[in-house]
């Protein structure tokens, strides 16, 4: 979508691309070659918008993602994903549930499309560090409210990252909810690990530092599904604002329906996650009353 892209040009808004597109000027080659592009634009702005078209392409050589991202509004800023993939890493973490500023993040995994890591509390958490400066676009679900903050509190870092937050784009296309209800609008199955909770995760770490591997196993699990899902959350936003823009034939090919995932899940570990998370409610209705 970014080659199709002249909203980021300074005095270009969207109707004034939409009226590009109409006049038959649908990318950056046809703004350049033909000689209709200029004489839509007023005289004032047609040379420097003609200059930026050059300067885009060679920003994009650059991987100079910036130039693009702070030129869009916010709500625009999906176009340079298509593009700029490779450079992108889906992300989601797991706490202790304590309260703070005891918490700790017990589990990360990133997520590129291609290759799963997951980083583990007492185990390897130090690599994230090195391998989040692997990329320049972070793609979390809430991550501006909880994850990322909580990974720059916990690492003491700064994280630079152009950051794509699902939970707010989905909600501006009506899709509202947590990650799992939106994942449920979407028709994805989790499988196995269908109704495991943020809750029943605090819990599964309690029970692997008792001494249960098998609950550690089953918390990286549900960690990386919530990752890779995101995946498929992105591309959905990506495909429904393309279509929008009537640009079918630009929407991208639906992620695999089912990554593997190394870590085993063990039905009798959730079984009794769910009876203690089952007791912890019928407790507290008990203090209630």
């Amino acid at each position: 979508m970014l080659f199709h892209t002249f909203c980021h040009i300074p005095s270009i808004g969207e109707k004034t691309e939409r009226k590009i597109w109409q006049e038959g000027i649908l990318n950056w080659d046809d703004a350049l070659t033909d000689p209709l592009f200029r004489k839509i634009l007023p005289g004032n702005i047609s040379d420097r918008a003609y200059s930026m078209v050059a300067r885009s392409y060679e920003k994009i050589e650059k991987k100079d993602i910036r130039f693009f991202t702070e030129k869009f509004h916010n709500f625009n800023r999906w176009r340079i994903f298509s593009h700029f993939r490779s450079e992108a890493v889906f992300l989601d973490i797991e706490t202790s549930g304590l309260n703070p500023p005891d918490d700790y993040i017990t589990v990360i995994t990133l997520f590129d499309g291609k290759k799963i890591k997951t980083y583990v509390h007492g185990i390897n958490m130090a690599d994230f560090i090195d391998d989040i400066f692997h990329y320049q676009i972070i793609i979390t679900f809430n991550g501006k409210c909880f994850d990322l903050p909580f990974i720059e509190r916990y690492f003491d870092i700064k994280l630079p990252h152009i950051h794509f937050d699902l939970r707010f784009m989905l909600k501006s296309m009506g899709l509202s909810g947590g990650l799992k209800v939106c994942e449920k609008s979407l028709g994805i199955d989790r499988g196995k690990l269908k109704g495991i909770d943020g809750y029943m995760a605090v819990l599964l770490w309690q029970k692997y530092l008792e001494g249960c591997t098998e609950a550690l196993e089953t918390l990286i699990a549900y960690n990386v599904e919530d990752t890779v899902n995101l995946e498929k959350l992105m591309v959905y936003y990506y495909n429904y604002n393309v279509n929008e823009l009537s640009f079918p034939y630009l929407v991208l090919e639906e992620p695999r329906k089912k990554i593997q995932i190394s870590s085993r899940i063990y039905p009798e570990v959730i079984k009794e996650i769910r009876y203690e998370k089952l007791r912890f409610y019928k407790e507290r209705e008990g203090l209630i009353w």
